[in-house]
């Protein structure tokens, strides 16, 4: 079963996968390899992997995509997996008979995925106008300056000085 949730105020995309059924450290593989990256850059890194667990994985990025592009009308191409975490969900029970009328109990784990998707242009073109001074914590407009390279090479080297 798949949920689908969005954040109404920020550009974040939300794409919940309950009651997957393999257990957490299995799935957390194929997690970690994908946090932080680019959809585009994880599309291609889940298709690669050889684990069961990145099938659901790359569904849920599916999802959470098709959410931004359909509900917020965001561009795919700057889409980055801002959180991407897996929760354990309750342990499916089965009994196995045995010998002599016995039973034996088998527990298949499931769990909870999460992937969460923003949309960097809206950051891009903020750090472009903007500019966060440590020493103050002020944020103020970017000045413009016009930047000369000196190639250190050409004009004698750093250490060809008296």
């Amino acid at each position: 079963m798949i949920k689908k949730r969005k954040k109404n105020l920020s550009t974040e995309v939300y794409a919940l996968g309950q009651h997957i059924c393999m257990s957490a450290h299995k799935a957390r593989r194929g997690i970690d390899q994908i946090r932080r990256r680019s959809y585009e850059e994880s599309l291609m890194i889940l298709e690669l992997m050889p684990y069961r667990a990145c099938y659901p994985i790359l569904k849920l990025v599916y999802s959470a995509a098709a959410n931004a592009s359909h509900n917020m009308s965001l561009n795919e191409a700057n889409l980055v997996i801002s959180k991407a975490e897996v929760n354990e969900g309750t342990a499916v029970k089965r009994l196995k008979p045995r010998a002599r009328g016995r039973s034996y109990l088998i527990k298949r784990p499931t769990c909870h995925i999460t992937v969460v998707l923003k949309d960097i242009s809206l950051y891009k073109e903020f750090e472009e106008y903007m500019v966060y001074s440590k020493k103050s914590g002020l944020i103020t407009k970017k000045k413009n300056k016009n930047l000369t390279c000196h190639d250190t090479y050409s004009s004698g080297g750093l250490w060809d000085k008296k």
